[in-house]
């Protein structure tokens, strides 16, 4: 079985590798489609690899700090034609799974060590249990960050970009020149300006509308360059227990991602409306 999932990823680099010559066109519809928090669990690793062997996936985000990063790594290196980018962590938000700094920063971790559950304070959290609500130390994030862009390219070769989990950068402006000035300095500073958010459930009310939405947005979509960002997972037991207050219902709202990632129904309606998936690496080649 390994075997014959090798042989399909290397079908699919080859696949991406004629990507190489794509060229933007006025009239052209590209669109990314990010699988996000790829190591955060191995219900995440299974179903990221699953949409992208089978489905649209075509860029993921790995989490260095979260359990699961070795196998997520050696799965990725197995994969080579999927697109990967350093999804920098400072926030661990689930409430039986925690995941600690790399690097020595108590300004970064609650009294038991772990990174704080939020970027900012969010009135489902007792006092103090976000980044925001303490005394944060830049020497000490831009450390943190440095160790996780190089174990990550310890381990990744085909990194080509990065990313912010939760969006911690828009916490400060020191923090998102910080980020600006390591994404130059490691070779990981893809440009997403002129990229547009694809909104693939606009008007879906619940789960199960998501799927009839997406297909119904991918028919409406205009020339122009987008991005759609999601999290598949897998509606696993481990998943189950995955969840804080005002989000319990990730299992099976991530199953529903990666479902739609998969359904044939999306596929077929990419290719008819002759809709370009490409990935973070292939934006450079639109300019």
């Amino acid at each position: 079985m390994k075997i014959f999932i090798t042989i399909i990823s290397f079908a699919f680099f080859i696949f991406s590798s004629a990507n190489s010559q794509i060229k933007r066109d006025p009239k052209g519809i590209f669109l990314i489609i990010r699988a996000d928090d790829i190591a955060s669990s191995q219900a995440a690793n299974e179903a990221v690899i699953k949409t992208y062997i089978e489905g649209i996936t075509k860029s993921t985000e790995i989490m260095v700090p979260s359990p699961w990063f070795l196998e997520a790594a050696k799965l990725l290196r197995e994969n080579p034609g999927l697109d990967v980018g350093v999804h920098l962590v400072l926030t661990s938000e689930w409430e039986n799974i925690k995941w600690r700094p790399l690097t020595y920063s108590p300004s970064l971790v609650d009294s038991n060590g772990y990174f704080f559950p939020q970027v900012w304070k969010n009135k489902n959290f007792p006092a103090k249990a976000s980044i925001s609500e303490n005394n944060w130390n830049l020497q000490e994030i831009e450390k943190e960050l440095r160790a996780q862009i190089e174990m990550a390219k310890k381990h990744i070769p085909q990194l080509s970009h990065i990313s912010e989990h939760m969006g911690f950068s828009g916490l400060d402006s020191k923090i998102m020149k910080l980020t600006q000035k390591l994404a130059k300095e490691y070779g990981l500073d893809i440009q997403t300006d002129n990229v547009k958010y694809f909104d693939g459930f606009n008007g879906a009310n619940n789960e199960n509308e998501n799927i009839p939405a997406f297909i119904n947005n991918l028919k409406n979509m205009k020339p122009g360059v987008y991005i759609f960002v999601e999290h598949p997972s897998l509606n696993t037991p481990e998943m189950k227990h995955t969840g804080h207050v005002g989000y319990y219902n990730v299992s099976s709202q991530r199953q529903n991602v990666t479902d739609l990632y998969t359904n044939p129904d999306v596929i077929a309606t990419i290719k008819e409306k002759k809709i370009q998936l490409i990935s973070y690496a292939d934006l450079p080649k639109l300019k």
